[in-house]
């Protein structure tokens, strides 16, 4: 089906600095003022007047995995391909997509959201302090962005960044908490392995590798909150971006605020509460030789209303070598390296520079 597009507006505000400086819920949100307050001065003068922004919305193709998640014989093996052959469709033209009959249940999403609200409503000192406060591994917690020079590369949100080897570990005072993400991450590493499996098919590249490099403890969750921001078309809840790894699954809540690149144009992805968004990362895009495309994509944010979500990030061993048969667009890197990079371009310029680093010229 042809995805169906709407206009949304974007207002920006008439007297930024005001709004910007607005009390946020001083007791559980990060102190984004206090610590951004040079950046919001030095934009107090700057173009900021009355502009409107429009953004189309869109569906993302949808894909019912009922078809390839059935071990029995309810299914037919031409029903099972179309369902492969629509997976790589959407990731060679969107490098995104929609599933449903994910084999998510949604008692399980419904519980990850209620005890990540929980989490996210402690003190913001509380959870600063995340080695005392749950266990999870220093730097857990985040939130802003410790390099941003300007607005643009600000990003108004926070969350905890779990490796999934800490998860069983951690959380002995949110102990629900700690069996709902060991629960989650379990039942949604499956779903990319499955998934994985089937695009390297498709490629007519062995499934295996990922297999023998792509472990439960290579792999990571993300949970996130992004707080009301003043300023919504001014400031990202998470700028601008592509993800470092080779697949991501995203459950979101309703709220919205999730946009990517189309045709050269930013549009906004409707929220869908039974299905999970899928997309494709960097090294997925550069071990299938520009086949399945990572794209760009940002999270938006709201004047009144705090949004939830969490990502699973399917990613190979430091030490994973990505390469594909000649000739290649990309030399030979390893993940180590790729990383490095990447933090390396952060550091010098405020924001990924990504794959454009390692092609090759022809």
């Amino acid at each position: 089906m042809h995805p169906s597009f709407k206009k949304v507006q974007m207002l920006e505000s008439d007297n930024f600095i005001t709004e910007l400086n607005q009390p946020l819920n001083m007791a559980t949100d990060p102190p984004f003022h206090q610590a951004y307050k040079s950046l919001i001065e030095d934009t107090s003068n700057n173009i900021f007047g009355k502009k409107l922004v429009l953004v189309e919305e869109c569906e993302l193709p949808l894909i019912d995995l009922s078809r390839i998640l059935h071990n029995d014989n309810v299914v037919d093996e031409s029903e099972r391909e179309e369902c492969k052959e629509e997976i790589a469709r959407a990731s060679q033209q969107w490098g995104f997509f929609q599933v449903t009959n994910h084999g998510i249940s949604k008692d399980l999403l419904e519980k990850m959201r209620e005890e990540q609200v929980k989490v996210f409503k402690q003190p913001f000192d509380k959870k600063s302090k995340e080695d005392k406060f749950m266990n999870f591994p220093a730097g857990s917690y985040r939130w802003g962005t410790p390099t941003a020079t300007c607005l643009n590369q600000l990003s108004w949100s926070e969350a905890f960044h779990i490796p999934m080897a800490d998860i069983s570990a951690s959380a002995t005072a949110f102990t629900t908490l700690s069996s709902t993400l060991e629960q989650f991450a379990t039942t949604v590493a499956g779903l990319a392995r499955k998934l994985t499996a089937i695009l390297a098919e498709k490629l007519g590249r062995e499934s295996t590798f990922f297999q023998e490099n792509c472990l439960p403890s290579t792999c990571y969750l993300r949970m996130n909150r992004y707080p009301p921001c003043p300023v919504p078309s001014a400031i990202h809840g998470l700028m601008p971006h592509t993800d470092s790894d080779f697949l991501t699954i995203l459950h979101q809540d309703e709220v919205g605020g999730l946009q990517l690149v189309k045709d050269g144009k930013w549009i906004a992805v409707k929220p869908n509460p039974e299905a999970l968004i899928v997309n494709i990362g960097d090294l997925f895009q550069a071990w299938s030789n520009d086949v399945y495309k990572s794209v760009e994509h940002r999270v938006v944010t709201n004047p009144s209303t705090e949004r939830f979500s969490i990502a699973y990030f399917f990613c190979p061993s430091y030490d994973t070598v990505i390469q594909n048969s000649e000739p290649s667009n990309y030399r030979k890197f390893s993940f180590r390296e790729f990383r490095l990079q990447v933090q390396e371009d952060v550091q010098k310029y405020g924001h990924k520079v990504g794959l454009p680093r390692f092609l090759i010229s022809h």
